[in-house]
């Protein structure tokens, strides 16, 4: 995904470039298997269902992965439907002008203090409308290619914040979250925290929201272009993240997420 610096529509970026739709808890998926499984890289060239997708001369990567980020652009930003068009202005008409940015200003100044997290679910509650509709359409997007309580999800991201998923039909043909240090991991993770609040898929953002972490700290390793690939981290790295990152509950996330723009300890 070729992300924007809080560009409009570039939400997931956000998950996590973006940024979720997997029930990853205990007994099933990644952390039910074990951390170590988030880093795996299966030998074969899919992961998921069916390996039905078109050929791309010049592809590199992951093939479900780079149809999985292509496909999110397609949906949020390049083919907007109807719906979630509505949904996006009247989330500016809520919020303002540089919507992101408010809601990004809001969110850290708010999670800091005692009131929270009352005080934000009061400043997100009027876009509780438009919310359902970007939840549904992202998590629509992820389910089409990754089964919910699956690993391969996990993989794409590391993928993605890795930067070696290369897409010629992109402009900017690697998939991956703009800027180094990106800001779109924290915009994606303040969205998210604003579903989980109002009661919007909650327990499918909860699950979701540490596995944006974790590209968040293997993005701010690999420190990625958008323009060339990059070789892929050490395993060890890869897993070292995974079974840093993906038990964190959503409360040590709040923390985590006030270090702006890198994961605290990290440069």
């Amino acid at each position: 995904m070729s992300h924007d610096n809080l560009g409009r529509r570039r939400l997931m970026t956000t998950t996590l470039g973006t940024v979720a739709a997997v029930g990853l808890g205990a007994g099933g998926g990644l952390l039910g298997a074990g951390p170590a499984g988030a880093a795996e890289r299966p030998a074969g060239p899919h992961r998921g269902r069916g390996d039905d997708f078109p050929d791309v001369p010049g592809m590199l990567g992951d093939r479900r992965a780079n149809e999985l980020w292509y496909m999110f652009d397609e949906t949020t930003l390049y083919h907007v439907g109807p719906e979630l068009e509505q949904a996006f202005t009247d989330i500016e008409t809520a919020l303002g002008d540089g919507w992101e940015r408010a809601i990004f200003d809001a969110w850290m100044a708010m999670a800091a203090t005692s009131d929270y997290p009352h005080n934000f679910i009061e400043y997100v509650t009027p876009i509780k409308g438009p919310l359902a509709v970007l939840s549904k359409a992202q998590l629509g997007v992820f389910d089409t290619y990754y089964r919910p309580g699956g690993r391969g999800i996990v993989n794409a991201f590391a993928d993605f914040a890795q930067g070696v998923l290369y897409d010629p039909r992109r402009e900017r043909p690697v998939h991956t979250m703009n800027g180094n240090p990106p800001p779109g991991y924290h915009i994606w993770f303040i969205f998210m925290r604003s579903m989980m609040l109002l009661d919007i898929s909650r327990h499918r953002w909860e699950r979701m929201a540490p596995v944006n972490a974790m590209a968040w700290a293997l993005q701010t390793i690999a420190k990625p272009t958008q323009t060339e690939v990059k070789e892929p981290l050490p395993r060890q790295v890869v897993v070292r993240e995974a079974v840093k990152w993906l038990p964190r509950s959503v409360r040590q996330l709040d923390r985590d997420f006030l270090s702006y723009p890198l994961p605290e300890g990290m440069s």
